[in-house]
């Protein structure tokens, strides 16, 4: 099972509204999270493909998981067990014995929803970098936004109903935040310049969501697209 989920760019301003304040913001590196007898219990793990140009099947611990998955997809949730896994990725058909395009150990926790991507460096090369999505709760009538940026892009700004809240957000940095559910205008500029590359645009949220939003692609190829991740928190 697979989803694709595209929206215009400016979506990615998600992360923040003007309402919370740049101070409520956290942005940090990714990274997987271990945690002690995690290989007792499954992971829950979703793999979005961010590498554009390329079909491929993705493996895990030697075990194809994924078949002809195009970019931009985003599977449906698999269960694997907690603990170290070596992700393979290959082009769509390629022998598993060969020389993969991209490959990475990636350690899962038992109980943890994680993402792993696969995408671009900001320098363009590919690579894969795992994220572990916050599910604890929020309160009632609010919601958890996050922000990845994993494209081949410069570091941007976000502005919401018109003030800069995140700045400097860079490839594979996010950006996290609650917030009341309902519909921000949002905006996406280029760091530091003020030039607008999206937006603005009114977006909704759910109540007790965790809306995850990723850029993906490349700038110099003029691709760059949004995926949309949303977990129930």
């Amino acid at each position: 099972m697979r989803k694709l989920f595209t929206v215009v760019l400016a979506a990615m301003a998600l992360a923040v509204v003007a309402a919370v304040g740049p101070s409520a913001v956290a942005a940090s590196a990714s990274g997987p999270v271990s945690s002690q007898d995690s290989s007792r219990q499954t992971a829950t793990v979703s793999v979005l493909h961010g590498v554009p140009g390329v079909t491929v099947d993705v493996y895990a611990g030697g075990k194809k998981v994924l078949s002809n998955f195009t970019p931009g997809s985003l599977s449906g949730p698999l269960q694997l067990p907690g603990g170290s896994h070596e992700i393979k990725i290959f082009k769509a058909g390629a022998d598993p014995a060969g020389t993969p395009l991209i490959s990475k150990s990636v350690t899962v926790s038992g109980g943890s929803n994680d993402t792993i991507t696969a995408h671009l460096s900001q320098s363009g090369s590919p690579m894969i970098t795992a994220f572990v999505n916050d599910t604890s709760a929020v309160p009632s009538g609010q919601a958890r936004l996050t922000v990845r940026h994993i494209a081949a892009a410069p570091a941007v700004d976000i502005r919401a109903n018109g003030k800069t809240v995140v700045t400097d957000l860079s490839n594979p940095d996010q950006a996290k935040v609650q917030v009341p559910a309902g519909t921000v205008s949002a905006e996406v500029l280029k760091a530091g310049t003020g030039n607008v590359v999206a937006g603005p645009a009114n977006v909704s949220i759910g109540a007790g969501t965790n809306t995850i939003v990723y850029a993906w692609g490349s700038a110099q190829q003029n691709n760059l697209a949004l995926a949309v991740q949303t977990i129930k928190t």
